[in-house]
């Protein structure tokens, strides 16, 4: 619990001043404006008072109890301060100083000392170098912005100050009411997985909005994400696509993973909704704590021009939501009393003369139809449009009707009064539709994204556990830490993956001798740990029938082979049948600095990295997670059935990746995997190339 952060009974502002332009003054300043009503605590050594309060010479001085203390001193006396407010019993430290981790190695031993203290005494840190804590509820503001924010019921969460009192400014100048805000700055202790989770719990917080740069524990922030999301929207965004990722990318999935991609596929599992902009984290904002939540796709739009409302439609229909269609007695209710040029089937185009009656009539008749589940009403000044009191009607309907409500009242002094009334009946406006309406879809994945997540299950498949573990065990005593398709079809085998038989020839004599053997189509394969992309290295022959075909085709490869590369370990030449029917895709695996395993899921072969459809999420997944997968690659009409194509096994691909989710989950070891191609068919799918890299330190 972080509670004495919110509502402490007392505060104590250690670096207090009386000079105006410190941060000193102003913190407490802001303290005593917010109409704080516990005891507030300034300590300064060489004053008796400070904006008539008495002054301590430190904080053991102080003859009550302080539960939070908030300290703006220099860097060098911090930790020594902190001691003295651990010895007093204080709970919880705002360290607003500066001088830390953020200024090179001197700084970050101070950090880590001050980390030692506040732990040694089991009291809980925000901060340093943070901007401080706002709660608009307990009238605390023990921070130094502006000034005090509206109340409300949006929380921030912000990793930078800067960005901080931007945003307070912005609720400030738009009335927009916050609940809390705060800047935690290096998160030496408290960080964003703790503030979401005490937000969680916050009932005067319905909406999490949350800046952060870098993720402290990303397992842990999908577990939180997941159980706080299903109570309430958690908007963020990140700044920094950090370039470190994944270290070593020698694998496909490796080569189209990174930590900006781990972390989409983070925010999408836990629930949490990410905004791409600051302006679109304001937008997303507004319509989460003030509609209700669209219960459907379905979007009916009201206007007075014709442009804007094209270009609503043409962001619907490009983002996935759909334009309702209207019942036969909408559709009828609308033509009683819309001129004949008017347009009733949605978007529904009141024409540019419309006044407030034929706005308010129109919007009943939409909004009231079933087939509606939101609607957007499109405003531009003309000269005889009312718009204050097409405003007010707005803000009737809304109250009438417990479906979301956005408008788009377009324009600048014209529209200012009526937009004020709209936003004083917390109805959100955009000033362009496009942006209202990508704002209704973040409310439908939101939706449905928390349905599926309450419907997800993580299957358990019976599998040979400890023969994979005797494999692994060896390699690691042979340190072995890169294997290919024989021993990674083995490893796959015991996971109930379905794998192709495969024959190793390792000269062209056992070539010839088994192509004699065996009669039928073949494909010959370079074996080599080395070599990765065998198309590029000329290291794969197709078709093979006869003996003589195939050691002539044995001897080309490893030709080829060490022409590519030289000093490549050439373990020989794979023989398997050719699967000729079925769609090649691709599942693979890499292992993320912050979130871990991540597994990847496209169209497969060698168009893998050319194309770049693939999906990605953190192991583990679940029944949906998977379906999910398959679902979002642009490509999935051609495994359904495109034209004239036949239909793949949807359901083969979701179970194998459930074994590959539930193989890395037991053995983390595997630092990374491809099965490229795994072919799928009709009825089934089967592993064709696999490999996998382990770290075995």
């Amino acid at each position: 619990m972080l509670e004495y952060f919110f509502k402490p009974k007392s505060v104590c502002l250690i670096g207090a001043s009386k000079n105006p332009e410190k941060l000193g003054f102003k913190i407490l300043k802001n303290i005593i404006d917010g109409k704080y009503n516990g005891k507030i605590f300034p300590v300064n050594p060489n004053a008796d008072t400070i904006l008539n309060l008495r002054c301590y010479k430190n904080i053991s001085e102080i003859p009550d109890l302080v539960d939070l203390a908030v300290i703006v001193i220099p860097s060098d006396y911090v930790c020594d301060v902190a001691e003295e407010c651990g010895k007093k019993g204080v709970k919880g430290l705002i360290v607003i100083s500066a001088g830390f981790k953020e200024t090179g190695e001197e700084g970050k031993k101070k950090e880590e000392r001050l980390k030692e203290i506040v732990q040694k005494y089991k009291m809980r840190l925000i901060g340093p170098n943070c901007l401080g804590v706002i709660d608009t509820k307990n009238k605390l503001n023990a921070s130094f912005a502006f000034e005090m924010p509206p109340e409300g019921e949006i929380s921030f969460i912000t990793q930078s100050g800067a960005l901080g009192t931007a945003i307070l400014d912005w609720s400030i100048k738009e009335n927009i009411g916050l609940s809390k805000f705060i800047s935690f700055g290096n998160k030496a202790d408290v960080n964003e997985i703790d503030l979401i989770e005490e937000l969680g719990n916050d009932p005067n917080t319905n909406v999490i909005l949350l800046y952060i740069e870098g993720v402290s524990d990303g397992k842990k922030l999908i577990d939180i994400g997941k159980k706080v999301s299903i109570k309430k929207p958690i908007i963020v965004v990140k700044g920094g696509k950090t370039e470190k990722g994944i270290k070593t990318v020698s694998s496909h999935t490796g080569s189209l993973s990174g930590s900006d991609i781990a972390f989409d596929a983070a925010v999408e599992q836990s629930g949490m909704i990410r905004a791409k902009t600051v302006e679109e984290l304001f937008d997303l904002s507004l319509i989460f704590s003030y509609q209700p939540i669209l219960k459907g796709e379905n979007i009916g739009i009201v206007t007075n021009a014709g442009g804007p409302s094209v270009m609503a439609v043409d962001m619907i229909e490009e983002i996935g939501l759909k334009l309702a269609e209207f019942s036969p007695q909408t559709i009828e209710k609308l033509k009683s009393f819309l001129p004949s040029a008017s347009n009733v089937y949605n978007p529904v185009d009141i024409l540019g003369d419309a006044k407030a009656d034929r706005y308010e009539k129109a919007i009943e008749c939409v909004i009231s139809d079933e087939n509606v589940d939101g609607i957007m009403i499109i405003l531009t000044p003309q000269i005889t449009t009312q718009i204050e009191e097409v405003a007010e009607s707005i803000v009737r309907k809304s109250k009438q009707y417990d479906k979301p409500i956005i408008t788009c009242f377009m324009g600048g002094k014209r529209v200012e009064q009526g937009i004020k009334i709209l936003k004083e009946n917390k109805i959100p406006n955009y000033f362009f539709p496009e942006r209202g309406i990508t704002s209704f879809k973040a409310m439908s994945d939101y939706r449905k994204g928390i349905e599926k997540k309450l419907r997800g299950k993580i299957i358990k498949f019976k599998v040979e556990v400890e023969k994979v573990k005797e494999k692994i065990e060896y390699l690691r005593e042979q340190k072995i830490e890169i294997i290919g398709d024989i021993e990674g079809r083995e490893i796959l085998s015991l996971y109930g993956i379905n794998v192709i038989n495969s024959f190793l020839a390792k000269n062209q004599d056992e070539c010839e001798k088994f192509l004699k053997e065996n009669k039928g189509i073949y494909v010959m394969k370079l074996v080599s740990p080395d070599i990765i992309h065998k198309t590029e290295a000329g290291g794969i022959r197709l078709n093979i029938t006869e003996a003589e075909e195939g050691k002539k085709a044995f001897l080309e490869i490893i030709n080829s082979a060490k022409k590519y590369k030289p000093d490549a370990e050439i373990k020989g030449v794979q023989i398997q049948p050719m699967i000729k029917e079925g769609i090649e895709v691709i599942i693979g695996v890499s292992k993320d600095i912050q979130f871990g395993h991540l597994i990847m899921f496209g169209l497969g072969g060698i168009y893998v990295e050319l194309l770049k459809d693939v999906s990605f999420r953190i192991i583990p997944i679940t029944d949906i997670d998977a379906e999910n997968m398959i679902n979002e690659i642009k490509t999935v009409k051609i495994l359904k059935g495109f034209r004239n194509m036949p239909k793949m096994d949807i359901n083969s691909i979701k179970e194998t990746l459930l074994k590959v989710s539930q193989l890395v989950s037991d053995f983390p070891i595997i630092k990374e995997m491809d099965i490229n191609p795994l072919i799928v068919r009709e009825k089934g799918c089967i592993a064709i190339d696999v490999r996998f890299g382990f770290e075995f330190n």
